[in-house]
């Protein structure tokens, strides 16, 4: 990628900083129009919200609820498109909304078949209302107790940071420069005192650069106001942060198919439990905190809240022992006056041209990146004359399109790719042995996302181009001396590198398990 960037004359079309689904977002739309396009993320590609959602590809039963139609609907339909470009990280999935009161069955039946209304021709499948034993043959392992029957409705599912690696791979292939682990330091200014570039640093190499552009974006998320200051001092804060945290089970405790959609909980929240590769996810919730990080960690009320939510509709109660994984992220809300109920802030998404010149883009969901991106770089476009071209990534296929083979097991998330990281795993027989019993990961997915998926660290590797981590935190820090070695040898490292790697990844791994 150092390539591309040294290779450009000139002052690039667009900056963007931020490599989540936001910032890569922008980046392929603007680089299917043919603008010049550079970005930096000063960590690695979805290390922070991007990589921590509840796996959904949703329109929001919830918003609808609260009486957005609008964004629910602009959801559906970007759900929708999802599906359509990236059938080898998106699918259908079943939700089903357990009744234990006679009137909830009517009461959400109607509410989920206005859902499927306003999916108009993106709608995933009819709603219906479920008998005691259809629930249970969808839900085996659900609380039978005073269990009258179910709603059942379908929403999309999707493994988050394997389909922004393959955006990133997209903005390339349309002609972007992206570079993980490249820390914008410093806004610069034209002599009005315009921001007109920025001042990065490679975090491997510590080398400085410096790069002018028509128009800087920032797609920062939870740390948009971070940028929104460095550029003006004055400004006030726009981001609410809030975080949501999820807990991993095994299988066993959602034994069926279909997820389990709990519209109220105690505190008037949503908990979803859901399978995922292999596996169960518990989440999620919504608290309020004062600061965003990098890497969020789970506060003990929240496990205890999920925990106790949800032993009250599985049959088989999850305890702290059963925890394989934690994790935390971060939502970047817009703030709305001085309400502290961050669930009762709105999703959409915000863009402010600031002060400074510079184009902010936060708020938002995963599901509606590619409109986001999409209205981002018109307003960019506009404000820095350059010429006007249409938006065309609703029918872009991304990177790695394919309909998900069921022959290639659990590479099937690679795609087109599959094949290829197959043949790895063919070409050094070791290479096709799990790096640990408890997950089907090998050693040739750690030799691709090397040379072929920007990581950089064992984290990269383990958390965002497998999701070891996020499944089975224990099982990652096993995996970590033989994945280490393998990503030593394709990176030329040495001894102190490892030993630096394996330090890191175990204060990291430390976040994802529960005392």
């Amino acid at each position: 990628m150092y390539r591309r960037l040294r290779a450009h004359v000139g002052r690039w079309d667009m900056i963007i900083a931020g490599g989540g689904a936001t910032g890569v977002g922008v980046a392929i739309d603007a680089a299917t129009r043919g603008y010049d396009v550079l970005l930096l993320e000063r960590s690695d590609f979805g290390k922070g919200t991007s990589s921590r959602s509840t796996k959904l590809v949703h329109g929001g039963v919830r918003y609808l609820e609260q009486g957005n139609v609008s964004l629910v609907m602009e959801a559906l339909k970007e759900r929708g498109l999802l599906l359509q470009n990236a059938p080898h990280l998106v699918s259908n999935l079943g939700f089903v909304v357990p009744n234990y009161d006679w009137w909830e069955a009517p009461f959400y039946g109607i509410g989920l078949k206005l859902y499927n209304l306003l999916a108009g021709k993106y709608g995933f499948g009819a709603s219906r209302i479920l008998s005691r034993e259809e629930t249970l043959e969808r839900l085996p392992t659900i609380k039978t107790e005073g269990l009258k029957g179910g709603v059942i409705y379908f929403d999309g599912q999707f493994d988050d940071s394997r389909l922004l690696i393959n955006l990133v791979a997209t903005a390339f292939e349309q002609g972007a420069a992206l570079l993980n682990y490249a820390a914008v330091t410093e806004l610069t200014k034209d002599g009005e005192g315009f921001v007109d570039g920025v001042r990065f640093r490679d975090g491997e190499t510590g080398e400085e650069f410096e790069a002018q552009a028509k128009v800087v974006i920032n797609a920062t998320g939870p740390f948009a106001d971070n940028l929104r200051r460095s550029a003006d001092p004055s400004v006030q804060p726009m981001i609410a942060p809030s975080q949501g945290i999820h807990l991993v089970f095994d299988r066993s405790f959602l034994a069926g198919d279909s997820a389990i959609m709990v519209p109220h909980t105690s505190d008037g929240r949503v908990m979803f439990a859901i399978p995922w590769h292999g596996h169960t996810v518990v989440g999620t919730t919504d608290t309020p905190i004062a600061e965003a990080t990098l890497e969020p960690v789970a506060q003990e009320q929240e496990i205890e809240f999920i925990l106790q939510t949800a032993s009250l509709y599985l049959e088989k109660k999850p305890a702290r022992g059963d925890v394989l994984s934690v994790f935390a992220g971060i939502r970047p809300l817009v703030r709305s006056g001085e309400s502290g109920n961050t669930a009762s802030l709105s999703r959409d998404h915000t863009i402010r041209i600031e002060n400074s010149g510079m184009i902010t883009i936060c708020g938002g969901k995963w599901t509606t990146y590619r409109h986001m991106a999409e209205d981002g770089v018109n307003q960019a476009a506009t404000l820095a004359r350059l010429p006007e071209r249409p938006c065309v990534t609703s029918h872009l296929n991304i990177h790695g399109f394919q309909t998900a083979s069921e022959r290639f097991g659990h590479l099937r998330v690679y795609g087109s790719d599959a094949p290829t990281v197959r043949q790895l795993e063919e070409s050094e027989p070791a290479w096709a042995e799990p790096l640990d019993s408890a997950l089907p990961y090998t050693g040739a997915e750690i030799v691709w996302a090397v040379r072929r998926e920007m990581a950089r660290t064992l984290e990269d590797a383990l958390a965002r181009r497998t999701r070891a981590l996020f499944l089975n935190a224990q099982a990652a820090v096993r995996m970590a001396p033989r994945a280490v070695e393998l990503m030593a040898r394709e990176l030329e490292r040495g001894q102190d590198w490892q030993a630096e790697q394996l330090r890191s990844f175990h204060e990291t791994a430390r976040n994802y398990l529960v005392s």
